[in-house]
């Protein structure tokens, strides 16, 4: 989805791709002219007999909502661009309401699903989810599905109980994003390299997820040097070292030092809010920008917030009115209005457009 200059970029970077180890390519009609590029950069590969040894597997996605019809020309329409017979997962992008879970379980998307699959368009199906746990909970547990891409990140570990489950299924779990969505780890702040010495934050976020089970990462690749680390860590899904372990048991230890009393262990138990404030996820973001210095990573995804549709939350720390109702709640006796208040006064900023919607 970023390698959008020219075919000549998407080829370069499938070619690195290729040898980096990676037989995997993630994208979507949603993602501009992508599934258009990589198409003929596909081609180039192969006419170069640069294919990998295992041969290619490719994931695209489809909205849900649409009609059956609508859904049938779309999935054709994928293939043409592609210039595939099979696709060999097709994913339900962004299963994020409970509407969404229904078309696919129940309404059309189900007739389109089982239309894709018995006519041999596609190899098994799965989803992606920016949702609510519960959702991405029953979506898992349906057994409508073969494979769920979830945010996952080293610095952001309140769904490995739900990829635990998609696993224990026999699902294949995909981390979306750890680079990028996981903190903007390929560019950290000065404060979270020295926490993670002597490795690179990005390298211990892969490694951390690789250990835990996943079976994907998604590295977003808009230029080559972009699959650099890929290719050092190709072989490397084995158990944490004992080094790599110390590393995120000190910058974990760091954030706490640094946020005192006032952390937030992402718990739940505040939650539902009167008022429908996201109180987890926005002292999570807290937690980043004091605890770890991504203050600019912070600042980016509270502005999203309301300007993201189904993407992300709706609901920003400036509608806490103070009633209290998450107080006797918090098992760390956390002043959770004052931190809201604070977040909100930290974090706004003048918004910014999001890479695509």
């Amino acid at each position: 989805m970023r390698a959008l200059t020219s075919v000549q970029q998407m080829t370069d970077v499938v070619e690195a791709a290729v040898a980096a180890g990676i037989n995997h390519l993630e994208t979507a009609p949603a993602y501009g002219p992508a599934e258009d590029f990589l198409g003929q950069a596909l081609a180039h590969v192969h006419n170069r007999g640069h294919d990998p040894d295992t041969g290619w597997v490719i994931t695209s996605k489809i909205l849900p909502g649409c009609s059956v019809d609508d859904g049938q020309r779309q999935l054709d329409g994928i293939l043409r661009r592609l210039n595939i017979s099979t696709l060999d997962n097709l994913a339900v992008h962004g299963i994020n309401r409970p509407d969404h879970l229904d078309w696919a379980l129940n309404g059309d998307g189900a007739a389109l699903l089982d239309w894709a699959l018995s006519t041999g368009r596609v190899g098994q199906v799965g989803f992606s989810s920016h949702g609510a746990d519960a959702l991405i909970e029953t979506a898992i547990s349906s057994g409508r599905f073969s494979f769920c891409s979830l945010h996952l990140h080293l610095l952001d570990q309140q769904r490995f109980p739900l990829a635990q489950q998609a696993l224990d299924r026999g699902m294949g779990v995909m981390a979306i994003s750890p680079a990028d969505k996981g903190g903007r780890l390929q560019a950290p702040s000065t404060t979270l390299r020295d926490d993670c010495q002597p490795f690179h934050p990005l390298e211990l976020a892969y490694r951390f997820l690789l250990a835990s089970g996943v079976t994907t990462l998604t590295l977003g690749a808009a230029e080559p040097d972009d699959l650099r680390l890929a290719h050092t860590l190709q072989q490397a899904d084995g158990a944490l070292s004992q080094q790599e372990s110390k590393a995120i048991q000190r910058m974990e230890q760091q954030r706490q030092a640094r946020l005192g009393a006032d952390q937030c262990h992402q718990c739940q138990a505040c939650l539902p809010c009167p008022q429908g404030v996201p109180i987890p996820d926005l002292l999570r973001l807290r937690n980043l920008a004091l605890g770890h210095d991504l203050m600019a990573f912070a600042q980016e995804r509270y502005n999203l917030i309301g300007r993201a549709g189904h993407w992300w939350e709706q609901t920003n720390a400036s509608a806490c009115n103070r009633c209290e109702a998450c107080l006797p709640r918090c098992p760390h006796s956390l002043p959770i209005p004052d931190l809201l208040a604070e977040t909100h006064q930290r974090l706004q900023a003048a918004p910014r457009r999001r890479l695509w919607g």
